[in-house]
This record gives C-alpha cells, structure tokens and sequence, in this order.
C-alpha cells in the first residue's frame, strides 16, 4: 500500500497532462532525485519522446476549440497513459499488485480527464481566447507541481489530488448547461458548413 498514494496521484495528473507525468517521473528517475520510479520510464527515447509531446500539448492546448478535438483525442490516451505509469509504478516497489495499480492509475485517469474536457468545453463557450491560456497555463504548472510534491509527499500529494478532482467533478456538474452549449454551438457550425459547401456546389442537372 505504501506506492498507492503516488498511483493517485500519478493518474490524476495523467488525466490532465499525462506527457508532462511521464516526462516528469523520468527526470526525477534519471537525476536520482527518487527510487520509486521504473527505469522504463527514465530511457532517453521515452524522455524525448515525452518532452516532444508535451510540447506540442502545450501549444495545442491553449488554442480554443482546438483543445476540445486535443482532449477528445486523448480520452482513450490518457487513461492508458495513467493505468501503465501506475502499474509500473507498483511492479517497481512490490507492495501493490500491478492490476489493482492499474486500475486505479486508469480510473482516476478517466475521471480527471473528464474534467479537464468538460471545463475546456464550458471555457470555449465565451468569445475571447485568454481564459483557454490562463487555464491550461495553470493546469501545467499543477501537475508539474503536484508531481513534484508527491515524490516527497506522496501521502499529502494524494489528498490535494483527491480533493481537487473531488472539486473538478463538482464544478462540472454546474458547467452542464455551458457544456450543452458547446456541443450545440459545435453542430451549429457543422451545419453552417454544410450548407455553405451546398451553395457552393449547388447539384448539377
């Protein structure tokens, strides 16, 4: 049980950024900063491959509407990305068999990943693009922080986390109604275009 903490909070900030936690754990690894992290995840492939993508997430995740098709992306990524970062996290200590560790990793993934897409739709609701950057910006620096404190910390790290994604899913069902809105403002769109294209190229006869 001692890992189980550091499993929590790996896969709650893997639903929000699961590059920078791979990234992150990496580094702590390679620099000796820690032991409980695999050396799967300190290889240089897997550091470069990481730090690549985090980068283009940080990018991508700033930019309205462009976030959205992102997370939809990631809604499979990031919940595999949390389930195999802690069961490795548990094979590497023993103390915690590595499918529970998954499934923990995994569903907490899941559930912060739901929260992360569903606050970005409510936020693309509004016409002006800072509140994406303001947002993601403060979410990078969380788990970056969050992380950080749980190689230390693991026990308090688990309880911030467990109470931000307890808040996260709270602040979500008040965004309901915003996120309904997104979703109608998004086929509305899509209809805009297809006629759009209809008048376009009228059909010949």
């Amino acid at each position: 049980m001692s890992v189980l903490p550091l499993v929590f909070t790996s896969g709650w900030a893997s639903g929000i950024n699961a590059y920078a936690v791979v990234l992150l754990l990496g580094v702590f690894g390679a620099t000796g900063l820690t032991d409980e992290v695999p050396e799967a995840l300190q290889r240089p492939d897997v550091l470069i491959a990481a730090g690549v993508l985090f980068l283009c997430e940080a990018v991508a995740d700033k930019i309205p509407y462009v976030d959205s098709v992102w997370d939809s992306v990631h809604t499979v990524i990031r919940p595999i990305s949390g389930a195999v970062v802690a069961a490795l996290l548990a094979g590497q200590s023993g103390s915690l068999p590595e499918l529970a560790a998954g499934a923990v990793g995994g569903t907490t993934a899941l559930l912060s990943h739901f929260v992360k897409a569903g606050t970005r739709m409510a936020i693309n609701t509004s016409p002006e693009p800072a509140s994406n950057i303001v947002v993601s910006t403060a979410e990078d620096l969380g788990v970056a922080a969050i992380v950080t404190f749980a190689i230390f910390h693991p026990v308090a790290a688990a309880v911030i986390a467990a109470t931000l994604l307890v808040l996260g899913l709270v602040i979500l069902a008040f965004l309901a109604h915003r996120i309904r809105r997104f979703w109608r403002r998004r086929a509305q769109r899509r209809e805009e275009k297809r006629l759009a294209a209809a008048q376009a190229h009228p059909p010949s006869r």
